[in-house]
């Protein structure tokens, strides 16, 4: 299920595919430039990882993502006036920084697949998979700074920092598998930072290049944070009740993985019979291990999920990925771009918001 929202831009769909695929053409040769200088076997980790060869080592065609981030980070680039071209250097390092997330979380959620392959500690072993995630953190950093210039200086801030929130919104996300009680205030704070603010980092990181100034550049990340916490209601309710052929993952996969993500904190905050039975539920839940959780019959997921839909956490989450939706739109009134960037923007929010997968 994804929540509907109200079109506005002035492009079709076509359209926004071509703008993504112009940012997976300019930023893929620099990017694979950067992982080739990893050290033996990691650039061959990572290659596979990033979809480049299959398991053995052979050129392969995978699923590379949407290349939504790359695409943002050209787009801040024309919104401060510049090239596309002079965001190049944003894209690649966001997009290793976010890789190097994906690594890690696959890890620690002991998830089997991404992008419809075998993931890469799965693969490879748990220890590849750390160092590669490590060894692509450092390159964001290593490609922004040997630019040398004062942008590159502030853009490598900024990205520091998005790195940093993100980090905090994962920990937040493993501890809040294991306690009771969550609220909405504290499951959008994490998902503002585990989501958020790489998103709002690569809407800015581009304009930071072509010497905008800070309030554009806030302006910017403001439309990118409203954008990724949409992206993640969205994401929230395909990790329940998405078709596993379109998202690449098993069915309920957020409820195996005892996620309070924002259907079940919305739910379980709601009140009412279904509520308090779901709440009994998840309790006695916790008190299982994971192989114990593991070995539960579709039918208990399955159930777990109408009681989420009945207290109306769907619902409310769908809500609130129109309302961020609509929040991220209004940030880009603070910025002066050409109407055809403008577009764009709101183009490719509504692409991120209305998806399958």
């Amino acid at each position: 299920m994804t929540p509907a929202i109200p079109t506005n831009a002035a492009l079709d769909t076509a359209s926004v595919i071509a703008l993504l695929e112009r940012g997976r053409a300019l930023a893929t040769p620099p990017l694979r430039a950067a992982v080739a200088r990893l050290a033996p076997p990691m650039d061959a980790v990572a290659a596979y990882h990033f979809g480049w060869t299959d398991v053995q080592g052979n050129p392969a065609h995978g699923d590379g993502g949407k290349a939504v981030r790359p695409a943002l980070a050209l787009l801040s680039a024309e919104a401060a006036g510049a090239a596309p071209e002079v965001g190049v250097p944003g894209a690649v390092a966001v997009e290793l920084v976010h890789n190097f997330s994906l690594l890690h979380d696959d890890l620690m959620d002991g998830d089997e697949q991404r992008r419809h392959r075998d993931t890469v500690w799965k693969t490879h072993g748990p220890a590849q998979a750390i160092l590669v995630g490590d060894a692509l953190f450092a390159l964001a950093g290593e490609v922004l700074l040997e630019l040398g210039t004062a942008e590159a200086a502030r853009a490598t801030r900024r990205l520091t920092v998005a790195t940093r929130r993100l980090i905090d919104g994962q920990a937040q996300d493993i501890s809040y598998e294991h306690r009771e009680k969550v609220t909405v205030a504290e499951c959008l704070e994490m998902e503002g930072n585990k989501t958020g603010a790489l998103l709002a980092c690569a809407t800015s990181i581009g304009a930071v290049l072509g010497g905008a100034d800070e309030a554009t550049a806030d302006a910017l990340e403001a439309y990118g944070y409203h954008l990724g916490l949409a992206f993640q209601a969205v994401d929230d309710l395909l990790g329940i009740w998405g078709d596993p052929e379109a998202t690449g993952k098993r069915t309920w996969s957020d409820l195996r993985q005892r996620k309070k993500s924002l259907p079940v904190v919305a739910a379980l905050a709601a009140g009412g019979p279904a509520a308090r039975r779901l709440g009994e539920l998840l309790a006695e839940d916790a008190t299982k291990s994971q192989r114990e959780f593991e070995d539960f019959s579709e039918a208990e997921f399955a159930a777990r999920a109408e009681l989420i839909e009945e207290a109306g956490g769907r619902e409310w989450t769908s809500r609130e990925a129109r309302r961020q939706h609509a929040t991220a739109l209004r940030a880009l009134e603070r910025v002066d771009m050409p109407g055809r960037v403008r577009d764009q923007f709101a183009a490719l929010a509504d692409f991120v918001v209305v998806r399958e997968g």
